[in-house]
């Protein structure tokens, strides 16, 4: 095996991904399998149409404790191993401000925040229990982690990203920091990604959104989803193995100016 391959070898680790059916999960999901891991994607409702062959899902409401650490105890069982964790499940909610209710707030917060915060505790301590040598994390934040949303792009997208989204990212990130410190001794790096604007082929935005977000960004346009995975394959790897509690932004220039 050249250099180069064995810096960015993957084949045979499990990696587990959780929101695993949305745009980025799934492209992560393939990515990973393309670089001959085992894949586990997580979501809280798998369609049959939404299954990538070689994947092997599972449901899960990652803000239950109890039910989260019974599915990771599940895999461990069946692979023998957890290499690699990555806290991609996220939402968010789109009403004004001034009319968010609680149940929004709550929701947000109990996937992006308390869900993450779930799938990191729940993954160190069956590591501990089942004496795993290293680790890694990675949590997927947000640009809106780093800077608020610029409300003049969004002219005529409904979709304006929410105060409590961007609060949660942060916190994502935070969280990242907090715990590459305090699992450094364990050897598990923890990192995160934060995507700018990703474009949805499937589900466009509106036109003068993609055209304002565009004028905003340095580069001139919004991100394609597989340009976040690059990152996540560094940060997977052992090319990676001095690099903890570090947030790579991925915004093609637009937190630069």
């Amino acid at each position: 095996m050249i250099y180069l391959e064995k810096l960015f070898d993957l084949q045979d680790k499990v990696v587990v991904v959780t929101g695993a059916t949305g745009q980025l999960g799934k492209k992560i999901c393939e990515a990973y399998r393309s670089c001959q891991a085992n894949v586990v994607g997580l979501d809280l409702t798998i369609n049959e149409k939404e299954r990538i062959e070689g994947v092997d899902y599972m449901e899960v409401d990652i803000s239950k404790k109890d039910v989260l650490v019974g599915i990771f105890r599940k895999i461990i069982n069946k692979y023998n191993r957890f290499d690699i964790l990555i806290n991609n499940a996220g939402v968010s909610t789109f009403e004004p401000f001034e009319e968010r209710p609680e149940e929004s707030i709550d929701q947000v917060m109990g996937v992006n925040l308390k869900g993450t915060f779930f799938c990191i505790q729940s993954y160190v301590n069956l590591f501990d229990e089942f004496k795993f040598e290293k680790g890694s994390i990675i949590n997927i934040a947000s640009i809106y982690g780093v800077v608020s949303p610029d409300y003049r792009i969004y002219t005529d997208c409904k979709r304006k990203n929410s105060e409590i989204y961007g609060a949660t990212k942060a916190g994502v990130i935070q969280m990242t920091k907090y715990f590459a410190v305090h699992l450094a001794d364990r050897n598990i790096r923890v990192n995160a990604v934060s995507p700018g604007g990703v474009y949805n082929p499937e589900n466009p935005q509106g036109s003068d959104f993609i055209k304002n977000y565009s004028f905003r960004c340095p580069m001139k346009r919004m991100a394609n989803d597989s340009e976040l995975l690059g990152a996540m394959i560094y940060l997977s790897s052992e090319a990676a193995s001095y690099t903890t509690g570090q947030n790579i932004v991925i915004d093609g220039g637009f937190s630069a100016w």
